[in-house]
């Protein structure tokens, strides 16, 4: 069994760009409060620990993307260019007269990031928890990816079942032996919806899991990087899988090389889902940066 919030969650919804979004709230009201942007297959729900090891209460909100969590799905494709203008809609209505505070894991990192280059008026600050882009591509992986994805459309690919929520909390440890049972409890059943069979299915739409038959262009995401005017502090696990598969690309000379604002910091004994394993450090690293002190 999960542990109590110790700050309890408010939930709301918004319809963003025509599409219903579950929100997530944390803390007192304010016209600019400082925004948690989930990674892949994550919900907003699972910051519940890092908001609970803040040392004060914080004005936050959280969506979840659009066909993840409790948002509605599109019934189709999903393309990054779409989250980054969820982004701005959402922007529009919980922060519209403040440049924002964004603080993003994994994609929500590197939607921060590519905001942040976009629309660096729009942004103040910059919390990226491995956001760190993906593996560069090659122009000769584009006939096997479009077949791919022509494979795909007549198979579509699905999300795991499970038979219990102690039985998805049990594979999400043997996956991340960092995670403590209560938490992946309450991961568990943050990441699922009940069926009627009694069984358990991951809470997003199975489209997500279509491979994008264009090719991910690393550059074009450096040029965003660059751009980027607001202070920003990375933060990286020391046992990232996701580090150790991009190599130099996530090293830091790189890393301050295209995010040029940024201060980069390694936190011990947590991997790529540093938020879930290290919630303490990662919140207090969050706050000392937020406060314009040195980490």
């Amino acid at each position: 069994m999960s542990d109590p919030p110790r700050r309890v969650p408010r939930h709301e919804r918004i319809t963003l760009r025509g599409l219903e979004h579950h929100l997530t709230r944390w803390g007192p009201d304010s016209p600019a409060p400082w925004v948690l942007l989930h990674g892949w297959a994550d919900t907003s729900d699972t910051f519940q620990f890092v908001v609970d090891a803040f040392a004060a209460d914080h004005p936050i909100v959280a969506p979840d993307w659009r066909g993840f969590g409790r948002s509605a799905w599109q019934g189709g494709p999903y393309y990054f260019p779409e989250y980054l203008a969820d982004l701005e809609a959402l922007l529009e209505a919980v922060s519209p007269d403040a440049p924002a505070t964004l603080i993003g894991h994994s994609m929500g990192g590197n939607l921060a990031c590519l905001y942040g280059g976009v629309r660096p008026d729009r942004v103040a600050r910059i919390v990226n928890l491995e956001g760190i882009g993906m593996r560069r591509t090659r122009p000769d992986e584009a006939p096997e990816r479009y077949r791919r994805w022509l494979d795909e459309l007549r198979t579509p690919p699905e999300f795991a079942r499970f038979d219990s929520l102690d039985r998805f909390a049990a594979v999400l440890r043997r996956r991340n032996p960092r995670l403590t049972e209560p938490r992946a409890a309450f991961i568990a059943a943050s990441w699922s919806r009940p069926l009627a069979d009694g069984g358990w299915v991951v809470s997003a739409d199975p489209a997500h899991k279509f491979v994008n038959p264009v090719l991910y262009r690393r550059e074009e995401a450096e040029a965003c990087w660059r751009a980027v005017t607001a202070p920003m502090l990375v933060l990286l696990g020391a046992a990232s899988d996701a580090v150790r598969q991009l190599g130099e690309d996530a090293g830091e000379p790189y890393l301050r090389a295209h995010h040029p604002t940024a201060e980069v910091v390694t936190v011990p004994d947590a991997g790529h889902m540093l938020h879930h394993d290290a919630p303490e450090a990662v919140a207090r690293l969050i706050e000392t940066f937020l406060a314009g002190g040195a980490s």
